[in-house]
């Protein structure tokens, strides 16, 4: 028993190695420790970054590239601009549940 790691919770004891393993396998952390991101979390940060380049490209150039290729105040331009907001706050949401699994 002293060479394998165990965990003693309540009235049940965990074999760490098997408990580990399984986490990894399981999708929610990969080998290194680390958190791995879903779809919804991929699409958030994608339209964020596109957000991002789009008011550099306004600040810099003033230049929209989302009403270049949307039309200017057109509905789909306001669906993107919103869904680029909405992406913002999950993102808010997505880094403190990012840095309470890394804590």
């Amino acid at each position: 028993m002293s060479d394998v790691n165990r965990r003693t919770t309540g009235a049940r004891t965990e074999d760490m190695s098997v408990s580990n393993a399984a986490r990894s396998s399981s999708g929610s952390m990969a080998t290194t420790g680390s958190p791995r991101l879903g779809p919804l979390d991929w699409i958030a940060l994608i339209l964020l970054i596109v957000g991002g380049l789009n008011w550099g490209l306004v600040g810099l150039f003033d230049f929209d590239l989302v009403a270049a290729i949307f039309g200017n105040r057109s509905m789909i331009s306001r669906l993107v601009y919103a869904l680029v907001g909405l992406s913002a706050l999950y993102t808010l949401y997505l880094s403190t549940r990012l840095a309470r699994r890394t804590a």
